[in-house]
């Protein structure tokens, strides 16, 4: 054989034990890697380690960096996160966006931030037996000190936040390895 036949050998192998120790290395405790925004989460990686690699949330990892919380997102945690879509921050008033990742808004763009997690890890299943202990509802009460309700709307967990938003719950259990993450299809204000 040729030296540029063993690469091409060697090369092909690689891609071949890549494919297939990818989806292996992906497994924890939950044994499940989700699919969010077209890039694989893995449940070994963390809150933003994953965030940064979904399509579905360049708005919000970009408004995570101007409000300085890359490295708290990044610790041991563990927190709950109700992550929105570009499209949930595109249904804000125009401008919106924009004008809070500002660096003259970051107290306002990080309490907005922070509304969205939970101190601790509450997988949909936590949610769930704390909508049916509060008899149909759950509060609960968010880093930022305010509190968001929770609620089913037929099998879909729903949030409503403080000015009486709502979110769903599009995709529940993308697991990391600090916390969770539940993708929302809107924001939610404080």
């Amino acid at each position: 054989m040729t030296s540029t036949n063993n690469l091409r050998i060697a090369m092909l192998a690689a891609a071949a034990l890549g494919l297939v120790s990818a989806p292996l290395a992906a497994k924890t405790e939950t044994g499940k890697t989700v699919m969010v925004g077209g890039a694989a989460m893995y449940p070994t990686k963390n809150i933003i380690e994953n965030a940064v690699n979904s399509k579905d949330h360049t708005t919000l990892v970009t408004a995570v960096k101007a409000a300085g919380l890359v490295e708290t997102l990044s610790g041991p945690g563990p927190f709950t996160v109700f992550a929105p879509t570009n499209a949930a921050f595109a249904k804000l008033p125009a401008g919106t966006v924009e004008s809070l990742v500002k660096p003259e808004n970051k107290g306002t763009l990080t309490t907005v931030l922070t509304y969205h997690v939970v101190a601790g890890k509450m997988n949909a299943k936590d949610v769930l037996a704390a909508i049916k202990a509060g008899g149909g509802k759950a509060v609960l009460t968010t880093v930022q000190g305010g509190q968001l309700t929770a609620s089913l709307m037929g099998k879909t967990v729903m949030l409503t936040d403080a000015k009486g938003g709502m979110a769903h719950v599009t995709i529940a259990d993308v697991n990391q390895s600090n916390g969770v993450i539940h993708v929302v299809d809107a924001v939610l204000m404080p």
